[in-house]
């Protein structure tokens, strides 16, 4: 029996990489390799840390060696997690136990984590990014020659094609990308500041010398994998780094919510559908539906994350002066989940992109609908050159395309403006030479070589930059 509520996050969507990242087991064994760092730069620093006690604090570091229950039995007692894992783990390091923390704060731990965390979810939501860039590009050069009605206010347009409009999609998850890049790059450790940011414990530590004060912090950053800490805090790093960070997730939703909305789109004028497996059911009540579900399910998900960048931003525009705690459980919620949430939206997005089904039939279809009337500016200028008057044919066209509409929109009838144009001895033509006029490939102009020269200049160096990340990249979704 399943009686306890637990996060659709977690139980349906989420990788369990990503799920792994924010895991007890993940953050705890931060916290203690945080607190080996500490406590080996400052024996390094000439304080009484012995290299004894430094390798029983790293011995015990792992996952495996947290003892779950002895915190919960010290936090139920010391109403402080930071606290009961300190005793949890010194009950384990005995010979240690007397310098772990040693001039710290709680948020040396949980705030140097948080960011230690989400930088490695940002290098996981990298490597989708690309996987799913590596898919559109091959959908986009399968298909760039494809033509098919472009759209404008959802009326039809002028033509593009297939692979060109891919290419659209393609181009704001590579924006993302570029904007995960920069976080990745920007993101600085808290370090260790103390309980106002200003160091005053560790300059009593090491008698007043200030440059072992920053050279502690350098070690610690070193050995996080940072190249920096932040030059200023209060007790934590600013909360706007969170804004920052969930607000580059939700550019990555913003991008996914219109790749997938188009697509509902067309599956709704049955161009291209996502995938569809063998035995999946469309509708409960009506066997013939194939429902574009995945779709749906990364603007739902994607939905989430853009109202969840309140959350970071509110938190921020509220911490008082050095540190205040009411970030604290907000952020426990908002971070995590948009992590989750767009690990999961990518994911769907790498099963989509990877099985993309193009009716080019119906696609044909809705061209020659529609192509006529997007001839007619071409069959215009060749009249006008047998001898024809512009203005006059141009009020020509306009009356017969008004009744050409008139027998689409009213009557159900083919779309005759051609015929209508052949009848008239206004433009001399026959209907053999205005058909010649109706060849999809005349009115698409520069969108296969818009589609080579963008995969070539800007997408192939990306995916040589991260090539590591295509290795077995198809994605296999479990509901």
């Amino acid at each position: 029996m399943k009686n306890n509520y637990e996060s659709p996050l977690s139980s349906r969507y989420a990788s369990r990489e990503m799920q792994y990242i924010f895991s007890p087991d993940k953050k705890f064994s931060t916290w203690r390799r945080l607190w080996v760092a500490l406590a080996r730069a400052e024996m390094e620093l000439g304080l009484p840390v012995t290299q004894e006690q430094v390798d029983e604090l790293e011995a015990h570091a792992g996952p495996e060696c947290i003892d779950y229950e002895a915190a919960a039995a010290y936090e139920k007692q010391l109403r402080h997690d930071v606290m009961a894992h300190i005793h949890a783990y010194g009950d384990q390091c005995p010979k240690a136990m007397p310098i772990i923390h040693l001039g710290a704060t709680s948020c040396y731990v949980g705030d140097n984590t948080d960011i230690i965390l989400m930088k490695e979810a940002l290098t996981l939501i990298r490597d989708e990014l690309v996987r799913v860039i590596n898919n559109l590009a091959k959908f986009a050069d399968q298909y760039k020659d494809l033509p098919t009605l472009g759209y404008t206010h959802f009326q039809a347009a002028q033509l593009t094609t297939v692979g060109k409009r891919a290419t659209l999609w393609l181009n704001e998850f590579a924006m993302d990308l570029h904007e995960v890049e920069y976080r990745i790059a920007d993101l600085k450790l808290l370090g260790s500041k103390g309980t106002t940011g200003t160091q005053a414990s560790f300059l009593e530590l090491f008698e007043g010398d200030h440059e072992k004060v920053k050279a502690a912090e350098d070690k610690i950053a070193k050995e996080m994998g940072f190249d920096a800490c932040v030059p200023v805090s209060g007790q934590t790093y600013s909360r706007k780094t969170d804004t920052f960070v969930v607000n580059t997730l939700a550019g990555i939703a913003a991008s996914a919510s219109k790749f997938a909305t188009d697509l509902r789109l067309l599956a709704h004028m049955k161009e291209i559908e996502e995938p569809f497996e063998k035995n999946q059911i469309g509708s409960s009540a009506m066997p013939y539906k194939r429902n574009p579900m995945r779709c749906e399910r990364v603007c739902a998900l994607a939905r989430y994350i853009m109202c969840d960048v309140m959350n970071p931003s509110i938190t921020s525009s509220t911490q008082w002066f050095e540190r205040t705690l009411d970030d604290s459980a907000n952020k426990r919620l908002s971070v995590p989940e948009a992590f989750l949430a767009c690990d999961a939206i990518l994911r769907i997005c790498q099963n989509i992109t990877d099985g993309l089904v193009v009716h080019e039939k119906v696609i044909e279809k809705h061209i020659l609908e529609e192509l006529p009337f997007m001839a007619s500016e071409n069959i215009m200028m060749d009249a006008v050159k047998r001898g024809g008057n512009r203005q006059e044919l141009h009020e020509r066209i306009r009356v017969h395309s008004l009744e050409a509409g008139h027998n689409v929109k009213d009557l159900g009838l083919e779309n005759n403006l051609i015929d209508l144009i052949a009848a008239d001895p206004l433009f001399g033509m026959t209907k053999e030479e205005l058909t010649a006029h109706l060849e999809p490939s005349r009115y698409i102009g520069r969108c296969p070589e818009q589609v080579t020269e963008y995969l070539a200049g800007e997408v192939a160096p990306i995916l040589e930059q991260y090539a590591s990340a295509l290795d077995g990249s198809t994605v296999e979704l479990s509901v």
